[in-house]
């Protein structure tokens, strides 16, 4: 029986990391296409339902992303947290010479153009998010059925969040560092509530931020390594914050899923 799930679980992930790394590697690489490469997103998300059901869960609680009354607080807060550290850590950049303030446009048209762009926003950042959470830290917290040592779990979440990003790797070691941080933050937000959601509101505010922090604070990028080595920084913060969260292994837990 669990020779049987290893080997499910296996082709699982191999069959969402296709899917994860085809949205890049084949809609913006190859293809140039942003329809193509959103389909694969898409597609990633909506397959891991009966990938969840095919590896004995009931869908997405194969990753840990049961919905709880807890749930809208954890995505909430997340997301709010995160897109107040990211601002925070904009504002800390431009004092330092990291970023430069660029002209802001008249304030009628930017506030139409911030607007406007929520929707779109929301929708284009929080896929993209919670695909690489399922990947990268719920498949490796629940659908593996494996009895984790929580800092285990983070180191082991933690690379592979930063192989993951393997169309990133060759921008050097300050990237390297950047996920790796990223992933910390992450994968502990996971071990302190034993859901994936707050993992994802903290994903999902951090990459919704980069898109909408532009429009209020326009800026460009002077130093690229000292820019990831804030963002850095700043998801150490983040994890600095998360152990203020009460651990709840008891009740979701370091387990295996149900059988």
């Amino acid at each position: 029986m669990l020779k049987d799930h290893r080997w499910r679980a296996a082709l699982a992930f191999v069959l969402l990391f296709l899917l994860y790394q085809g949205a890049e590697g084949v809609g913006a690489r190859l293809l140039d296409n942003v329809a193509v490469q959103a389909g694969f997103m898409l597609a990633m998300v909506a397959i891991g339902w009966p990938v969840g059901r095919w590896l004995g869960f009931r869908g997405y609680d194969a990753y840990a992303l049961d919905w709880q009354r807890s749930t809208p607080v954890l995505l909430a807060g997340g997301l709010a947290l995160a897109l107040l550290v990211k601002y925070v850590a904009v504002c800390i950049g431009m004092a330092f010479d990291v970023y430069v303030a660029q002209a802001p446009a008249v304030p009628s048209v930017a506030s139409v153009s911030f607007l406007s762009s929520i929707p779109w926003a929301l929708v284009a950042t929080f896929v993209p998010s919670i695909a690489e959470d399922i990947l990268t830290r719920g498949f490796l917290y629940r659908a593996l059925r494996v009895r984790w040592v929580p800092w285990v779990f983070v180191l082991s979440s933690s690379v592979l969040y930063v192989l993951n990003h393997i169309y990133r790797l060759s921008a050097g070691p300050a990237e390297w560092i950047m996920l790796f941080c990223f992933g910390l933050a992450y994968a502990t937000a996971v071990v302190r509530t034993g859901s994936l959601w707050l993992a994802v509101g903290l994903h999902w505010g951090w990459n919704l931020a980069n898109v909408l922090v532009g429009d209020i604070l326009p800026y460009q990028v002077v130093s690229p390594v000292w820019s990831s080595l804030l963002s850095a920084g700043a998801h150490l913060v983040v994890l600095g914050l998360l152990f203020a969260v009460p651990l709840q292994l008891e009740r979701e837990g370091l387990r295996p899923g149900p059988a």
